[in-house]
């Protein structure tokens, strides 16, 4: 007779239900139906995520039109904190993208899931960029106009340029034909792409102030008001890194000058 661990092993390789899969349901043997179940869980995961990449790649073939192509998607991270840049990205992906599948809004995976992806993306994509708009650039301009030429910015930076170029919600001038988006991380391959490059590079440089500046804890809570924050910013006042026209370090500032 197979020997469960032999069982698991053959699941490990099967990659479509067939004649065998049905046939091993008459095994009664509790480790090989909880080894059954387990493969059943993880196809229907696998076609979920295949659903939701292609219906992302034909959202996306909405947009080309014959000769016109390469699609830049663009996207950003870290508009609402009181600390640190704003960080878009903009990223142009291959015809054949079948590597990404799985790829969606950096909100809905893991850390870990993010930086896997953004290594793969900039593997794959056609082109990429990434730019950062200091928080003394967000004060002089704005959170809206500083997010919104730094977007602009990424396009330009890209090496390719793009046919089209797809917003997360965003309206920018590029010379290219745009398209804002709403909720674009969620129904474009590319803006997906571009809003993991986004938050993994910002996480990063977070990470890098929470060295220099540990009372704030923007390892933990990204530049968020967060309650270790907020108490950082009381015992230890804000630092060239906080953005002065956000509350409560405006008003600390007004109080400072």
């Amino acid at each position: 007779m197979t020997t469960i661990q032999q069982i698991k092993e053959q699941l490990q390789n099967l990659q479509e239900p067939d004649e065998w899969l049905e046939g091993l349901q008459l095994d009664e043997r509790k480790g090989v139906q909880l080894a059954i179940a387990q493969w059943r869980k993880q196809y229907t995961k696998k076609q979920q995520l295949l659903e939701e990449f292609m219906k992302k790649i034909a959202f996306e073939d909405s947009y080309r039109t014959p000769g016109k192509t390469l699609i830049a998607g663009i996207d950003e991270a870290g508009r609402g904190p009181l600390a640190g840049p704003v960080v878009t990205a903009a990223v142009i992906l291959p015809e054949d993208c079948s590597a990404l599948v799985g790829v969606d809004d950096s909100k809905k995976i893991s850390k870990a899931q993010r930086q896997q992806f953004a290594e793969l993306i900039r593997r794959e994509a056609v082109s990429y960029s990434v730019h950062i708009q200091s928080a003394q650039a967000i004060d002089e301009l704005n959170i809206y106009q500083a997010t919104k030429q730094s977007m602009e910015e990424a396009v330009r930076q890209l090496s390719v340029i793009p046919d089209v170029v797809l917003a997360d919600a965003m309206n920018l001038s590029v010379g290219r034909p745009v398209y804002s988006i709403i909720k674009g991380d969620e129904k474009s391959l590319c803006i997906a792409a571009a809003s993991i490059l986004a938050k993994t590079t910002r996480d990063q440089l977070m990470e890098e102030l929470h060295e220099e500046f540990p009372w704030y804890g923007f390892n933990e809570n990204a530049g968020y008001g967060t309650a270790q924050h907020l108490k950082g910013l009381e015992t230890h006042g804000f630092c060239i890194h906080h953005r002065k026209t956000f509350e409560p370090i405006k008003t600390m500032w007004s109080d400072h000058i």
